[in-house]
């Protein structure tokens, strides 16, 4: 039960995959032990322990204590059409029910009292949407920005420096928070994944609005459905479906499936562009290549464009044509394809004026090579057509049986997928994890921006794609330099670096502020680990290596939110890089719904602000970091 790229598990919405007929749906009303004797032990020491009991440093791996904490939906969904396909496509119904059964969350006795019991008085249910919203999805605006006023946050840079703890919110059977929420007036909509709800929040009492079951795996995008259609948030679910929730009553408006390939999820956010959306589509067989009986690769990414309506289809942009043989097997002499990957794992940014979509890709899985890997691509807005492709790096064909960097690196060798590994591939796997940017500067020079796993950050212009500059932070890894995506606002480019476990001497884990024109470099923040006092080593074991900033930054009037990977978030000045306050969400919490829980990592989801308010998606357990399932709220200290 590996847990693959950069996929969190599938949400608690997966019930609806048919998994009574798996007999998981009333499962885990008592979390097995390794002392009690149960069937899905073995199952369990048999296809999953390898990877989970202890995962290595660099490992992609949740350790057993994540997966416990996840409800049998969650799991059983993962292995059926999620992320751990490769290994339940290995096991029978009967291995499905028993390890779920051993590893599964238990319902406890408070069934959806985590709700119920915090539900807003009578009178104050009311969702108002007469304000304009604080963000509009993950990158606060169509631009991917990331950058608020003070009149679109509520509060001051300065403010930022000086927060307390107003309430925070404590998920069941979660393990990891991947999703941001949007705020409009006084209410919070929020994507509980793994809980397998979307919830609308009081701002200031995080008493629940409305609450509608739907296991949204990433953030979400606000928008109307239509010219005249009512106020919407719209979230890809686990099962590949995308999702219309009614603002104002959590009403499921419409729910489709916008996919071109039905084995590929939807792991970014949308993004409305007027009267349609728009949704990036990523890829899967990255990890499933790791089962050797597995035939590699046929899976691409696309962009596809939505009529906010009722979902329909307008067209897809794929980022290759459709695999096909290549007259050439395995070792295990299964029958290989290609080319395949560029998978979209981000939000796309929109520039509505000129009607252009940018998005950026991933690497290719399998051979032959493809220009639109590793990339930035405009895409115009009516038609679906490719304008032009910027290729950061050429030839990075590379899946999860392959090492990185060249065939002999790492601690094994190249698996049986990783057929192509001699043949000239940089095996990096340094793609775009984030989406492009679109600088607007005060002068009217524009420029799309994106952040690489490389390190590298560069910027392009937006007619043609042509480079105007590069720089570069470290080396980069699979999981490092620019991880999530990168934020700025007029005068500056803000660049985190995660870098997990590098060693120091090649570690650039931090903040960068770069000049947009020039890449220049106007001040750096170095991240530091801090595993002492107050208990952090045990309550974030990673600390010493996994301390980085992964999840993008948010720009406050004057100030710049970063989190960290073991648990901290920063508050910088915008000018200076000067750091004005630090704050520690790797800690228990009593939450308001009633439920003890406690925060974690802070990664994929960066920050998010409105109506004066401050909030931290605290817990990601994948790629080895701490587990968490709260969701803080901040408010300047009174």
């Amino acid at each position: 039960m590996r847990v693959w790229k950069q996929f969190a598990v599938a949400g608690a919405a997966a019930a609806g995959l048919g998994l009574a007929a798996f007999g998981v749906g009333g499962l885990a009303n008592a979390q097995a032990t390794d002392e009690a004797p149960h069937p899905g032990k073995a199952v369990y020491d048999q296809a999953c322990a390898a990877c989970h009991n202890a995962p290595e440093p660099g490992s992609r791996a949740a350790p057993v204590s994540a997966l416990r904490k996840m409800s049998a939906q969650t799991l059983a969904a993962a292995l059926t059409t999620g992320v751990m396909k490769p290994i339940g496509d290995g096991l029978d119904r009967r291995q499905i029910r028993d390890v779920v059964a051993y590893l599964a969350a238990p319902e406890g006795p408070q069934g959806t009292a985590w709700i119920d019991d915090n539900r807003c008085p009578e009178g104050q249910r009311g969702v108002d949407l007469s304000a304009a919203p604080a963000q509009v999805g993950y990158g606060v605006d169509t631009d991917n920005s990331r950058r608020m006023t003070a009149a679109q946050a509520g509060l001051a840079g300065k403010a930022a420096a000086n927060l307390e703890v107003a309430w925070s919110f404590v998920f069941p059977r979660t393990s990891g928070l991947r999703g941001q929420g949007v705020v409009v007036g006084s209410t919070l909509f929020y994507p509980a994944g793994q809980a397998g709800y979307v919830v609308a929040l009081d701002t200031r009492t995080g008493c629940v609005k409305w609450a509608t079951p739907g296991g949204v795996r990433a953030s979400l995008a606000y928008g109307r459905l239509g010219k005249d259609g009512p106020w919407a948030v719209v979230g890809g679910d686990g099962e590949g479906k995308l999702i219309a929730f009614e603002a104002a009553t959590g009403k499921v408006a419409w729910k489709v499936d916008p996919r071109h390939d039905k084995t590929v999820p939807l792991s970014g956010t949308p993004i409305f562009a007027g009267d349609r959306i728009v949704v990036p589509i990523s890829a899967i067989d990255v990890g499933n290549a790791m089962r050797p009986t597995f035939e590699c690769c046929k899976a691409h990414g696309a962009v596809a464009l939505l009529d906010a309506k009722d979902g329909k289809v307008l067209w897809t942009w794929h980022t290759m044509e459709d695999a096909k043989p290549l007259g050439r097997k395995n070792s295990q002499g299964v029958e290989m394809y290609g080319p395949s990957g560029a998978p979209i794992w981000s939000s796309p940014s929109v520039d509505l004026k000129r009607g252009v979509i940018y998005a950026s890709t991933g690497e290719n899985t399998s051979p032959p090579a493809t220009v639109t890997s590793d990339a930035m691509v405009a895409i115009d807005l009516k038609s679906g057509q490719q304008k032009w492709v910027f290729q950061a790096l050429a030839n990075d064909v590379w899946n999860m049986s392959c090492p990185v960097g060249s065939p002999t690196a790492g601690r094994r060798p190249p698996g049986p997928n990783c057929f192509f590994a001699a043949e000239g591939s940089v095996l990096r796997d340094h793609d775009f994890g984030g989406g492009p940017v679109i600088w607007r500067g005060k002068s009217g020079k524009t420029l799309i921006l994106g952040g690489q796993k490389s390190g590298e950050v560069w910027a392009l212009e937006p007619a043609t794609g042509r480079k105007v500059w590069r720089m570069q932070f470290g080396e980069g890894t699979p999981l490092g330099g620019v991880h999530w995506g990168i934020a700025a606002d007029a005068a500056r480019v803000y660049v985190p670096i995660a870098d997990p476990n590098v060693p120091p001497e090649k570690n650039a884990a931090g903040l960068y502020a770069l000049d947009p024109l020039t890449g220049k470099v106007l001040w750096s923040w170095k991240a530091a680990p801090d595993c002492d006092g107050d208990g952090r080593k045990a309550r974030v074991p990673s600390c010493a290596g996994k301390f980085g900033i992964s999840a993008p930054p948010l720009v406050v009037d004057g100030a710049v939110i970063v989190g960290g990977l073991d648990g901290r978030f920063y508050v910088l000045e915008a000018a200076t890089g000067t750091l004005m306050a630090t704050y520690d969400t790797a800690v228990p919490f009593q939450g308001v719904n009633g439920l003890t829980g406690a925060g974690g990592s802070i990664d994929a989801a960066g920050p998010f602000a409105g109506d004066g308010m401050v909030f931290v998606s605290s817990g990601y357990a994948s790629f080895g970091q701490q587990a968490g399932n709260v969701l803080v709220a901040y408010r300047p200290r009174r």
